[in-house]
Protein backbone atom coordinates (compact mmCIF):
# COMPACT_ATOMS: atom_id res chain seq x y z
CA UNK A 1 0.00 0.00 0.00
CA UNK A 2 2.81 2.48 0.86
CA UNK A 3 4.67 1.65 -2.34
CA UNK A 4 1.54 2.32 -4.37
CA UNK A 5 1.00 5.67 -2.64
CA UNK A 6 4.64 6.70 -3.18
CA UNK A 7 4.47 5.87 -6.90
CA UNK A 8 1.22 7.81 -7.22
CA UNK A 9 2.71 10.91 -5.52
CA UNK A 10 5.85 10.68 -7.63
CA UNK A 11 3.82 10.43 -10.84
CA UNK A 12 1.65 13.39 -9.81
CA UNK A 13 4.64 15.61 -8.84
CA UNK A 14 6.75 15.02 -11.98
CA UNK A 15 4.71 17.27 -14.35
CA UNK A 16 4.60 20.03 -11.72
CA UNK A 17 8.39 20.03 -11.36
CA UNK A 18 8.76 20.72 -15.10
CA UNK A 19 6.39 23.69 -14.85
CA UNK A 20 8.29 25.17 -11.91
CA UNK A 21 11.62 24.98 -13.75
CA UNK A 22 10.19 26.65 -16.89
CA UNK A 23 8.89 29.59 -14.87
CA UNK A 24 12.15 30.43 -13.12
CA UNK A 25 14.45 30.28 -16.15
CA UNK A 26 12.45 32.80 -18.23
CA UNK A 27 12.36 35.63 -15.71
CA UNK A 28 16.15 35.76 -15.36
CA UNK A 29 16.63 36.88 -18.99
CA UNK A 30 14.90 40.26 -18.65
CA UNK A 31 16.28 41.18 -15.24
CA UNK A 32 16.28 44.84 -14.30
CA UNK A 33 19.57 46.53 -15.14
CA UNK A 34 21.95 47.18 -12.27
CA UNK A 35 23.23 50.71 -11.89
CA UNK A 36 21.87 54.10 -12.91
CA UNK A 37 19.17 54.69 -15.50
CA UNK A 38 20.55 54.91 -19.04
CA UNK A 39 19.17 57.43 -21.49
CA UNK A 40 17.72 56.41 -24.84
CA UNK A 41 15.51 57.58 -27.70
CA UNK A 42 12.24 59.08 -26.48
CA UNK A 43 13.47 60.41 -23.13
CA UNK A 44 12.95 64.12 -22.46
CA UNK A 45 15.74 65.74 -20.46
CA UNK A 46 15.66 68.87 -18.34
CA UNK A 47 19.08 70.46 -18.86
CA UNK A 48 20.01 73.29 -16.50
CA UNK A 49 23.10 75.35 -17.31
CA UNK A 50 23.71 77.55 -14.26
CA UNK A 51 23.90 81.23 -15.13
CA UNK A 52 22.75 80.61 -18.73
CA UNK A 53 18.95 80.79 -18.81
CA UNK A 54 18.85 80.72 -22.61
CA UNK A 55 20.55 77.29 -22.68
CA UNK A 56 18.48 75.78 -19.86
CA UNK A 57 15.55 73.94 -21.42
CA UNK A 58 13.90 70.57 -22.01
CA UNK A 59 15.49 68.56 -24.81
CA UNK A 60 14.27 65.30 -26.34
CA UNK A 61 16.65 62.46 -27.21
CA UNK A 62 16.15 61.95 -30.95
CA UNK A 63 16.16 58.73 -32.98
CA UNK A 64 19.95 58.82 -33.30
CA UNK A 65 20.41 59.13 -29.51
CA UNK A 66 21.41 62.80 -29.45
CA UNK A 67 20.04 66.07 -28.10
CA UNK A 68 20.40 69.31 -30.06
CA UNK A 69 21.41 72.35 -27.98
CA UNK A 70 22.03 75.93 -29.08
CA UNK A 71 25.71 76.89 -29.57
CA UNK A 72 27.08 73.33 -29.38
CA UNK A 73 24.73 71.42 -31.70
CA UNK A 74 24.06 67.70 -31.39
CA UNK A 75 25.43 65.85 -28.35
CA UNK A 76 25.24 62.04 -28.18
CA UNK A 77 23.66 60.92 -24.86
CA UNK A 78 22.14 57.50 -25.61
CA UNK A 79 23.44 54.84 -23.25
CA UNK A 80 24.71 57.43 -20.75
CA UNK A 81 23.52 58.15 -17.24
CA UNK A 82 22.26 61.65 -16.45
CA UNK A 83 25.57 62.45 -14.73
CA UNK A 84 27.57 61.33 -17.79
CA UNK A 85 25.29 63.38 -20.08
CA UNK A 86 25.89 66.45 -17.88
CA UNK A 87 29.65 65.88 -18.23
CA UNK A 88 29.39 65.59 -22.02
CA UNK A 89 27.40 68.84 -22.21
CA UNK A 90 29.90 70.62 -19.93
CA UNK A 91 32.78 69.47 -22.14
CA UNK A 92 31.08 70.81 -25.28
CA UNK A 93 30.28 74.15 -23.63
CA UNK A 94 33.80 74.47 -22.20
CA UNK A 95 35.28 74.11 -25.70
CA UNK A 96 34.98 77.78 -26.58
CA UNK A 97 31.60 78.98 -25.32
CA UNK A 98 31.48 79.14 -21.49
CA UNK A 99 34.53 79.36 -19.20
CA UNK A 100 33.37 77.13 -16.32
CA UNK A 101 29.98 75.59 -17.16
CA UNK A 102 27.97 73.87 -14.43
CA UNK A 103 25.33 71.58 -15.89
CA UNK A 104 22.63 69.42 -14.32
CA UNK A 105 20.63 66.87 -16.29
CA UNK A 106 17.39 65.31 -15.04
CA UNK A 107 14.90 63.03 -16.77
CA UNK A 108 11.80 65.17 -17.31
CA UNK A 109 9.74 62.47 -19.06
CA UNK A 110 10.74 58.82 -19.44
CA UNK A 111 10.30 57.08 -22.76
CA UNK A 112 6.96 55.26 -22.93
CA UNK A 113 6.22 51.58 -22.42
CA UNK A 114 3.99 49.52 -24.71
CA UNK A 115 1.31 47.01 -23.80
CA UNK A 116 -0.73 44.85 -26.12
CA UNK A 117 -2.83 41.72 -26.15
CA UNK A 118 -5.64 40.98 -23.72
CA UNK A 119 -6.03 44.41 -22.10
CA UNK A 120 -8.89 46.87 -22.48
CA UNK A 121 -6.81 49.54 -24.24
CA UNK A 122 -3.53 48.46 -25.78
CA UNK A 123 -0.96 50.97 -26.98
CA UNK A 124 1.78 53.32 -25.81
CA UNK A 125 1.61 54.84 -22.33
CA UNK A 126 3.72 57.19 -20.23
CA UNK A 127 6.10 55.42 -17.85
CA UNK A 128 5.71 55.98 -14.11
CA UNK A 129 8.74 55.38 -11.89
CA UNK A 130 8.50 52.17 -9.81
CA UNK A 131 5.78 50.57 -11.92
CA UNK A 132 5.11 46.83 -12.16
CA UNK A 133 3.28 44.82 -14.82
CA UNK A 134 0.11 45.05 -12.67
CA UNK A 135 0.37 48.85 -12.68
CA UNK A 136 0.89 48.85 -16.44
CA UNK A 137 -2.22 46.70 -16.92
CA UNK A 138 -4.21 49.09 -14.71
CA UNK A 139 -3.04 52.05 -16.81
CA UNK A 140 -4.19 50.15 -19.92
CA UNK A 141 -7.70 49.74 -18.50
CA UNK A 142 -7.32 46.30 -16.92
CA UNK A 143 -7.42 42.74 -18.17
CA UNK A 144 -10.04 41.50 -20.62
CA UNK A 145 -12.13 38.52 -19.44
CA UNK A 146 -9.97 36.12 -21.52
CA UNK A 147 -6.58 37.37 -20.27
CA UNK A 148 -3.90 35.17 -18.73
CA UNK A 149 -3.44 36.88 -15.36
CA UNK A 150 -0.56 34.93 -13.83
CA UNK A 151 2.31 35.68 -16.19
CA UNK A 152 3.05 37.90 -19.18
CA UNK A 153 5.62 38.16 -21.95
CA UNK A 154 8.01 41.09 -21.52
CA UNK A 155 10.46 42.32 -24.16
CA UNK A 156 13.33 44.62 -23.18
CA UNK A 157 16.36 46.07 -24.98
CA UNK A 158 19.51 45.27 -22.99
CA UNK A 159 23.24 45.50 -23.62
CA UNK A 160 23.01 41.92 -24.95
CA UNK A 161 20.32 42.87 -27.47
CA UNK A 162 16.57 42.43 -27.37
CA UNK A 163 15.52 39.96 -24.65
CA UNK A 164 12.07 38.37 -24.24
CA UNK A 165 10.94 36.43 -21.19
CA UNK A 166 7.85 35.24 -19.36
CA UNK A 167 7.57 37.13 -16.07
CA UNK A 168 5.06 37.32 -13.21
CA UNK A 169 2.65 40.26 -12.97
CA UNK A 170 4.62 41.64 -10.00
CA UNK A 171 7.73 42.15 -12.17
CA UNK A 172 9.22 45.68 -12.46
CA UNK A 173 8.71 47.47 -15.77
CA UNK A 174 11.38 49.72 -17.30
CA UNK A 175 10.88 52.55 -19.84
CA UNK A 176 10.72 51.21 -23.38
CA UNK A 177 9.49 47.73 -22.35
CA UNK A 178 6.86 45.94 -24.42
CA UNK A 179 4.36 43.84 -22.47
CA UNK A 180 2.19 41.20 -24.15
CA UNK A 181 -0.82 39.86 -22.24
CA UNK A 182 -1.69 36.48 -23.72
CA UNK A 183 -5.10 34.83 -23.99
CA UNK A 184 -5.89 32.00 -21.61
CA UNK A 185 -7.36 28.81 -23.02
CA UNK A 186 -9.71 27.71 -20.26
Amino acid sequence: MNRRRALFLLAAAAPLAGCLKAQTTGSVVAAAPAGPYTLSTGDKLRVIVFGQDTLSNIYQVDASGRIAMPLVGAIPVSGMSTAAAAGAIEAKLRAGYIREPKVTVEVDTYRPFFILGEVTTSGQFAFVNGMTVQTAVAIAGGFTPRAERGKVELTRRTTRGIQTAEVPVTYAVQPGDTIVIKERWF
